[in-house]
């Protein structure tokens, strides 16, 4: 191969040396150039955005059967709840097993976001109205990051508007003031999904009433409780919760919140069937009035029903 050269600004250049050079440059920005094409297409893709994975169906819904569960409603999703009690099994064939009687709660909840959401309900137990907010402070994640837990906050009221003699607190000798019908609760939800299978958590708490019937009787009673559901099949899951007031808070005629059943999902309905000591639904009702005895057959068959409507998709772009 001839060569060539000639004097340049810098001196003389050799043509050899300088095609040499060439060749290598452009061999080099030749395989730099599927790297560069393979980062562009990475960023297209959202790769550098990807965040964590979080664990998702813990529970079928936002209640195990009475307490509230580690899941919310989603951001923008309302979801209507119906709750049913039948009276106590053992009342015979006269009351056809507990069918003759019900009480019934309606419920509305609202996911204001993923993380935090409200609910309304009114009950035909005591004629009460409640409320609460729920808040989710870590999510248990499965990809991304390191929290191997769901923590949640639940804070709820409720107000009695029935008057009567019935109520654990009224006393015709007393001015009935509206603060007296009040009462508050405040819980804290700890738990995690261990598998497909099977979720476990706490969720103890206090409730607060604003009246009692004497003295001698405590306005905050606490309580260590716990829930679970285990998964049987793809759309069916045994749930389980206890409710554990320590001694000294309540009279002997109280007795510990338990409630067993099933959970069914057909499609954007859950259907909760479940047998439970407690006639209330609402949390100053089945942890400080439970009066069922499940050793004396005094259980109701209930159920809850849940449908949920999507009223705002923050995901889906306004056109």
């Amino acid at each position: 191969m001839s060569t060539f050269s000639w004097t340049g600004v810098l001196g003389p250049i050799n043509g050899t040396l300088l095609m040499r050079n060439i060749l290598i440059a452009l061999l080099a920005l030749n395989m730099a150039a599927p790297v560069f094409a393979q980062d562009d297409l990475l960023d297209l893709l959202g790769e550098e955005e990807t965040g964590p994975e979080y664990t998702t169906a813990s529970f079928k819904t936002t209640r195990v059967i009475n307490s509230h569960s580690l899941e919310n409603t989603a951001h923008g999703v309302l979801d209507f709840k119906i709750g049913h009690r039948f009276g106590f099994i053992n009342g015979g064939a006269n009351e056809f097993f507990g069918l003759d009687g019900a009480t019934v709660r309606l419920g509305l909840d609202y996911g204001l976001t993923d993380r935090l959401m409200v609910g309304i309900g009114r009950s035909s137990y005591e004629k009460t109205v409640d409320g609460f907010v729920k808040y989710k402070l870590l999510k248990q994640c499965d990809l991304g990051c390191a929290t191997p837990f769901t923590l949640a906050v639940v804070a709820s009221s409720s107000i009695t508007t029935l008057m009567s003699t019935a109520l654990p607190w009224y006393d015709p000798a007393r001015e009935d003031y509206f603060s007296h019908r009040m009462a508050y609760s405040f819980q804290v939800i700890i738990g995690r999904k261990f598998s497909e299978s099977l979720t476990l958590q706490l969720h103890p708490g206090v409730v607060h009433r604003n009246l009692v019937m004497s003295t001698e009787d405590p306005n905050d009673v606490i309580h260590i409780s716990g829930g679970g559901r285990l998964k049987l099949t793809k759309r069916v899951a045994l749930n389980a919760e206890y409710f554990y007031v320590p001694p000294d808070q309540l009279r002997d005629v109280f007795r510990n919140s338990l409630s067993l059943g099933f959970d069914i999902e057909t499609g954007g309905h859950v259907f909760q069937l479940h047998l439970t000591n407690s006639t209330a639904m609402f949390e100053r009702g089945f942890i400080t009035e439970t009066t069922g005895n499940w050793a004396d057959g005094e259980i109701h068959f209930g159920f809850n029903i849940s449908r949920v409507f999507t009223l705002h998709n923050p995901r889906r772009k306004e056109s």
